[in-house]
């Protein structure tokens, strides 16, 4: 058995931060991705790049052709993260990707779960929460991708009273930057409540991990 070591990458430069919210829209895909090798060069290319990007894999400007820098950031995420490292993004290779980075898009809907969630609450505490979304986007136990563990029925109070539609402002951008490059404050943790506010029982009884802010974050 591999086990996949999430990176810890969770010092963002300003310059980074600019580059990944500033991409244009046009590579935003949210189907299955094709085979792409070198010489492939189209939006899936784009969105490749940009995944590897956020996890400093890939540090070239973006362009959508897979040449030799490309090549290269893709065999070091398969190496990384376990994958045969042949350079060419397979099936495999996607599907590692997508479960521990996120494309334009979605780093969007992380920021406004972010926001809507823990504003006010202190930085290590905003990604804390985008932690525990990567988290069960990589658990067995909740839906493989980030719109579906969001929108999952109950299982965000933003999304149930409106507010995870407020803008999120840039904090919450470096946030989720943060989170999805590996930093979790919550020791894997899966689940969070305040504790002056819930009222579930059931969340009493998940085994309680830590608290940051007025968050407590449990298994």
């Amino acid at each position: 058995m591999i086990t996949i070591r999430k990176p810890t990458r969770n010092i963002i430069p300003a310059l980074l931060l600019s580059i990944l919210l500033l991409m244009p829209a046009f590579a935003q895909t949210t189907e299955a991705a094709p085979l792409l090798k070198p010489g492939s060069e189209n939006g899936d290319v784009w969105e490749l790049q940009y995944r590897l990007k956020t996890l400093d894999f890939y540090t070239q400007p973006l362009d959508g052709k897979y040449g030799a820098n490309t090549k290269t950031a893709v065999t070091r995420f398969q190496k990384e993260y376990g994958v045969p490292a042949d350079g060419v993004t397979g099936a495999q290779t996607w599907r590692q990707l997508k479960k521990y980075t996120l494309n334009q898009s979605e780093m969007d809907v992380m920021a406004r779960v972010i926001y809507s969630e823990a504003r006010g609450e202190p930085y290590k505490g905003q990604v804390a929460v985008g932690a525990v979304v990567m988290n069960r986007i990589q658990s067995s136990e909740f839906p493989n991708d980030i719109r579906g563990v969001v929108f999952q029925k109950g299982a965000f109070t933003a999304v149930d009273d409106g507010q995870y539609w407020l803008p999120p402002n840039r904090t919450a951008y470096l946030a989720a930057l943060d989170a999805v490059r590996g930093w979790d404050p919550t020791y894997e943790s899966l689940y969070y409540f305040n504790p002056k506010t819930a009222t579930s029982k059931w969340i009493w009884s998940r085994p309680q991990v830590l608290q940051i802010g007025n968050h407590i974050f449990a298994h």
